[in-house]
């Protein structure tokens, strides 16, 4: 073990909140591993690097010598997290749920170590609670705390609903806490409310109360909302090493620093030049979930198609046209078979309108052209993205 000091020191880094700094430092003083718990509800079948900012951190204690409780919401995925939804989340079913669990544990050691983790589902023991059992549980919170939620609160506030299924789920959260006897829990900066039932539901068990750290909600790669799926504005884990890499070169100057702090842990580098630093930051990304050497062909492939210019030479992928030979039906067939991005015609025409749809480097301006296209065609979509008729 390090001396507290210095544990504390490298576990601040990048938080926003610990609840309280004292009580970590008493039980990091402790000189046993900590149980430091992460609950993930599998609503999706992927993850993306939104997600890696709690589990980066979750490392930085197992690093420590201690041990990562990462909690599969089998059974809370089935309400799904209220935290920051303006809106009742559709349900899913539980075959659902374990199919994208499964992904989920794929996904994970990529960042984790397997040794220093333990995967608990709470379905173990939701799934065994009598009608009695749950009316037990309830009776430990007041629905004066409940309604203390923002989301909650603001919902109610705008005549929307709020279904009695969805007061459930911080209480839920907050039992996962007293059955796996965390020490610490960690969640980004909406799962405060929750972290903080679960210390109220510990205490009341006769349980020391988990220290609540709360880290970042990554922006997404327009810089301005969190990353999601929804948004289209995520880097997935899982995704090919030279989408990782193209993604990461389109973020801002100014949002790069940021990257660096949260995904690296580190500060952007002082000296050198900032398009080098983002090679540097996508390369390591790109390293991270797959090899390091993907990153370098990756790079070498970026370097190919955008600094020197040159599609002909690059790795694209290979697109066979549909019957329809309109242009962008084509390139809405592009985005979507090599891509897997939906595009609408008003997103088309943008790109028409900026110029960046050119067919063997010709620009297209003709939103009602039609494309004879041949195979070894490079058709580019935008920026980031081209394909090569097969």
């Amino acid at each position: 073990m390090h001396s507290v000091s210095d544990q504390l020191a490298l576990l601040k880094r990048g938080t926003v909140q610990i609840h309280s700094e004292k009580e970590l430092a008493d039980k990091l003083a402790l000189g046993r591993p900590l149980r430091v718990k992460l609950g993930a509800d599998p609503t999706a079948p992927d993850l993306h690097l939104g997600h890696s900012v709690a589990l980066e951190k979750l490392r930085q204690f197992q690093e420590l010598g201690h041990t990562a409780v990462l909690i599969i919401g089998d059974f809370t995925a089935m309400i799904g997290d209220p935290s920051g939804r303006s809106a009742t989340r559709p349900p899913l079913t539980h075959a659902q749920i374990l199919h994208n669990a499964r992904t989920y544990t794929d996904q994970v050691f990529k960042i984790l170590d397997r040794d220093r983790t333990e995967i608990v589902h709470n379905g173990t023991w939701f799934s065994q609670m009598t009608f009695s059992e749950v009316v037990r549980l309830n009776s430990r919170v007041t629905l004066q705390q409940m309604l203390q939620r923002e989301d909650f609160r603001n919902r109610i506030e705008a005549g929307s609903e709020v279904r009695l299924h969805e007061i459930q789920y911080p209480i839920m959260q907050g039992w996962d806490s007293v059955e796996v006897r965390a020490d610490v829990e960690l969640g980004g900066t909406d799962q405060l409310f929750n972290l903080l039932v679960g210390r109220d539901l510990q205490k009341d068990a006769g349980q020391p109360p988990q220290v609540a750290i709360t880290v970042p909600l990554l922006e997404g790669l327009d810089g301005v909302k969190k990353m999601s799926k929804s948004y289209g504005n995520y880097i997935g884990l899982s995704e090919p090493p030279h989408e990782i890499f193209g993604k990461a070169m389109s973020i801002s100057d100014e949002l790069m620093a940021r990257y660096y702090l949260l995904l690296l842990g580190e500060t952007l580098p002082a000296d050198g030049h900032p398009m080098e630093a983002k090679k540097q930051l996508a390369a390591r990304l790109t390293a991270r979930y797959h090899s390091p050497a993907d990153a370098a062909a990756a790079r070498a492939d970026w370097e190919t198609r955008f600094s020197k210019k040159d599609l002909t030479a690059a790795d694209l992928p290979a697109f066979t046209p549909g019957p329809d030979t309109r242009l962008l039906a084509l390139c809405a067939q592009a985005y979507q078979d090599c891509f897997h991005t939906a595009k609408s015609n008003a997103d088309l025409r943008r790109l028409l309108e900026g110029k960046s749809l050119r067919l063997n480097e010709a620009v297209l301006t003709d939103p009602k052209a039609e494309l004879h296209l041949i195979a070894g065609d490079i058709l580019r979509l935008d920026k980031k993205h081209a394909v090569r008729v097969s």
